[in-house]
């Protein structure tokens, strides 16, 4: 049995559809990757998991249980660190752990453990009696992360949870993501592509409040579409252009343009290789090529696919990887939506 359950999940605000028929499950010890573009429904259904919202229509369970009937025990089997991590910046770290501690009904023995093991799990004991407000926003989230996992939750549910941060902060992070991961299910939801490939063994993409594609990591950046990359110096204009009225290309790319070179990305309809047609028409066209060779698809290449329009099929075929649905959706919404 999964460990958690969306079936068929709905919720609008309201015109704005922000969740549209919801399905996937999670399983016991899995690093999800959440991801979708702003408005897709992420944050939306992350409250809704959390019980911050009621869902409209549909049901989430819990070990199997409808979070409509588990009520507080659901709660206390969840962690979550929202995207703007709520801190009392005047309370000392201990003070404010000792709060939540409090909130979370811990008492005794049980409490104490529970406080020396989420500052050991984030690293917090060198700023323990330090005051929220004076610490850097790296730290700021690591007690964010500290409260999330207090009372020892089965679900960790993570929005955003390196937003802001510089690569070292980031890198820290992830590394507790993933100690973290070893023992608990984790849902992450993050802008920063590399992250969801480094941390999570699962990507579930959302799209309109709806599955764009579910499965493996590996397995679904593999479906991503390649393109060939070339930088090429011309008199005049007219690279893209020459390029989009070959046969077989779908989509053009220009990337930039330094010294009057030209870099493009050139996508083709099918898995055909269009190096040597775009080698003849460089040498028609008097083109000087400083850089001409295939490209593998990657994470970004298939998040662009599947969330702006490029490819109906794609998403499709994301979805099979997994056997989930895929679609397209109602409107576009952001009411009460950040992400």
């Amino acid at each position: 049995m999964s460990l958690l359950t969306l079936q068929s999940v709905a919720k609008s605000f309201g015109h704005v559809v922000a969740v549209d028929g919801l399905s996937f499950d999670v399983d016991r010890g899995q690093v999800v990757g959440f991801l979708g573009p702003n408005g897709a429904g992420k944050s939306t259904t992350m409250r809704m998991i959390t019980q911050l919202f009621e869902p409209d229509r549909g049901e989430i369970r819990l070990d199997g249980v409808p979070l409509s009937e588990a009520g507080r025990e659901a709660k206390r089997r969840i962690g979550y660190l929202p995207e703007n991590n709520p801190l009392y910046g005047d309370m000392l770290v201990s003070e404010y752990l000792d709060f939540i501690a409090t909130l979370r009904e811990l008492a005794g023995p049980a409490r104490a453990r529970a406080i020396d093991s989420a500052v050991s799990a984030t690293d917090l004991a060198s700023v323990f009696y330090r005051p929220i407000g004076e610490l850097s926003k790296g730290y700021r989230q690591r007690v964010g992360l500290a409260q999330a996992i207090l009372h020892q939750p089965d679900l960790l549910i993570l929005d955003e949870p390196t937003e802001g941060l510089d690569p070292n902060q980031r890198a820290e992070i992830r590394r507790m993501i993933g100690e973290l991961g070893k023992d608990r299910t984790v849902l992450l939801s993050t802008h920063v592509l590399g992250e969801v490939q480094q941390t999570a063994s699962r990507l579930l993409i959302i799209h309109r409040g709806r599955i764009a594609a579910d499965g493996p990591v590996g397995q679904l950046v593999a479906q991503a579409e390649g393109a060939v990359q070339l930088s090429v110096e011309a008199e005049g204009s007219g690279i893209p252009e020459a390029l989009r009225a070959m046969t077989g290309v779908r989509r053009v790319a220009e990337e930039r343009t330094v010294d009057g070179r030209v870099a493009v990305r050139v996508f083709a309809d099918s898995k055909r290789d269009l190096r040597p047609e775009i080698f003849a028409l460089a040498k028609t066209k008097g083109w000087t090529l400083y850089e001409l060779h295939q490209q593998a698809g990657s994470l970004e290449d298939l998040f662009r696919q599947l969330t702006s329009g490029e490819g109906e099929s794609a998403g499709a075929a994301g979805a099979a990887a997994k056997g989930g649905k895929t679609g397209t959706g109602a409107a576009e919404g952001k009411a009460g939506e950040n992400a």
